[in-house]
């Protein structure tokens, strides 16, 4: 149940994360902040009014807050994994250069 339960929410994560990083859902935030604005004059600037973007843009902070985690985490395990490829093709490359200088000297010798 567990896994099942973080699959999906990394799945959610991912797909909110690639289109609230899109463009248009930035313009889509600043046409809200802006009809927020433009609203003003219409509610007399009333507390319920100035309550609205508070409550909105605190549950959205609240919210990104952990999206932004769980992307900074699965960016670190993601270059860790690299971090490991990287060191097993290293030694592999380290193997190999030894092989061809131990290859060199035994022709050297031969010769």
């Amino acid at each position: 149940m567990k896994k099942f339960i973080t699959n999906r929410f990394e799945r959610l994560a991912e797909w909110i994360s690639n289109n609230l990083g899109h463009p248009y859902a930035f313009m889509a935030a600043c046409l809200f902040v802006f009809v927020w604005a433009v609203t003003g004059p219409v509610f007399q600037f009333s507390d319920t009014w100035q309550l609205v973007i508070n409550t909105g843009t605190t549950i959205c902070t609240f919210l990104m807050v952990f999206l932004l985690q769980n992307t900074g985490n699965r960016t670190i395990d993601e270059m860790e994994e690299r971090l490991r490829a990287m060191e097993t093709t290293n030694r592999e490359l380290l193997h190999e250069i030894r092989s061809l200088r131990q290859e060199r000297i035994r022709l050297k010798e031969a010769a």
